[in-house]
């Protein structure tokens, strides 16, 4: 499956950015195809990460699967990365990564994955790069909604 790697400035600052992406729990509110989130667990880590269990629910079209992934939270450099425990995907993982730039913060967005599913790949390979565009504009909009517009 083709990658998708995005960096976008955006108007607000790092941290708050940050706190929108790793409130998971919050995705189904805004993010297309997300119906449910439920997060499992949270732990500290000794390093001053936070690894967080979670399971989200996609919906597409007549497909409607749960997925489980291990987030781990990096307050300190603004970063989560996010790989696959159990559900649909071969494989998945991505990571968020926001630093602070004149006039709001850099955003850089990885994603890699696979689903197992032939006909839900297929679907997905066909509006892949649209998919995951509109995932960034959720946030991007979502961001506008929590801390105002500041264009």
């Amino acid at each position: 499956m083709p990658t998708h790697t995005e960096t976008r400035m955006m108007p607000y600052s790092a941290d708050q950015m940050y706190a929108l992406v790793s409130d998971v729990a919050s995705y189904p509110q805004f993010l297309p195809w997300n119906s449910a989130a439920r997060i499992r667990s949270r732990t500290r880590q000794a390093n001053g990460s936070e690894v967080m269990e979670a399971d989200l629910v996609i919906s597409f079209k007549v497909f409607r699967e749960r997925f489980g992934s291990r987030v781990t939270l990096w307050p300190a450099m603004r970063k989560i990365d996010t790989e696959y425990l159990d559900g649909p995907f071969r494989y998945m993982k991505s990571t968020w990564e926001f630093r602070d730039a004149p006039g709001g913060c850099e955003v850089d967005f990885f994603v890699d994955f696979e689903f197992r599913n032939a006909i839900l790949q297929g679907i997905i390979g066909v509006v892949f790069n649209d998919a995951m565009q509109r995932v960034v504009r959720a946030f991007e909009r979502r961001a506008e909604v929590l801390y105002g517009r500041t264009r």
